[in-house]
């Protein structure tokens, strides 16, 4: 796997405002510390999220929009891109695939951090439909979608768009995390940003505490604690899970001879 020196460009693909936030933010911000440039594709507005009633549904989606941008800077992201589908309906359609091949070759990144396509049955908030059907069509558009010149001619065709290879991606809520990020240095910024959706945090005065998980059920799921006491002024250290997967046949045969060595260790 590329170490983050090697790394350019991140492309974060998620299905809702705040889902990249509760996932991967404290990870996101150490990354753009470093330098690395970080897009975010956004599929839905959030439309049919959680909201005060008296808020009227037409001037949802420009307001988590607005949340989302917010949201990002304070993890270092300018550049937040959506697709607009409905929130809550989202399918693994053609259409998606393609959508999001476009971004990923026009963005050409060398990681791609997506949501899992897999149901987890330990997380229930991770399995949302919407979550499950980005994350499938993530990977499709990464593979063979985005690499293929013959995938979606009019890409290359009609919009310039050059095939991309995207040389790995790096997967959120998976029920089989295999990276552990540290991010502790970065977690007051995390909580910034989860924050900056007041819409859908401005209620929760006990955010702090249920982000790394302490008993209570929701978000807070998505962390994991080291057990070692850290930088946090939560007792303990922070770390974002993620699934890593290597995407071109190099990085597939040393993630192998990684995970040989691991368990001969």
């Amino acid at each position: 796997m590329f170490d983050d020196a090697e790394v350019a460009r991140i492309l974060a693909i998620t299905a809702h405002p705040d889902d990249v936030d509760f996932a991967a933010a404290g990870t996101i911000a150490r990354w753009t510390d470093a330098g690395i440039e970080v897009t975010y594709c956004v599929v839905t507005d959030g439309d049919a999220g959680e909201l005060d009633e008296d808020v009227p549904r037409a001037d949802v989606p420009a307001l988590r929009r607005a949340e989302q941008v917010a949201a990002a800077k304070c993890v270092g992201v300018h550049d937040v891109r959506f697709l607009g589908y409905p929130d809550g309906r989202v399918e693994a359609t053609l259409d998606l695939r393609r959508d999001l091949a476009r971004v990923i070759r026009q963005v050409r990144p060398d990681r791609l951090v997506c949501p899992t396509p897999e149901r987890n049955y330990a997380r229930m908030p991770a399995s949302h439909p919407d979550h499950r059907a980005v994350g499938s069509a993530a990977l499709d558009a990464v593979y063979p979608d985005a690499r293929n010149p013959f995938a979606f001619p009019d890409l290359r065709d009609r919009e310039d768009l050059a095939p991309w290879t995207v040389p790995e991606v790096w997967i959120s809520g998976s029920p089989s995390p295999t990276h552990f990020a540290d991010v502790t240095a970065t977690f007051g910024r995390k909580i910034a940003a989860l924050r900056a959706h007041e819409s859908q945090t401005g209620h929760m005065d006990d955010l702090e505490e249920r982000i790394p998980g302490r008993g209570v059920p929701g978000p807070a799921d998505r962390l994991r604690r080291s057990g070692q006491r850290g930088r946090s002024g939560l007792g303990q250290d922070v770390a974002e899970d993620l699934h890593r997967v290597a995407c071109r046949l190099g990085l597939q045969a040393e993630l192998l001879h990684d995970l040989e060595v691991a368990v001969h260790l």
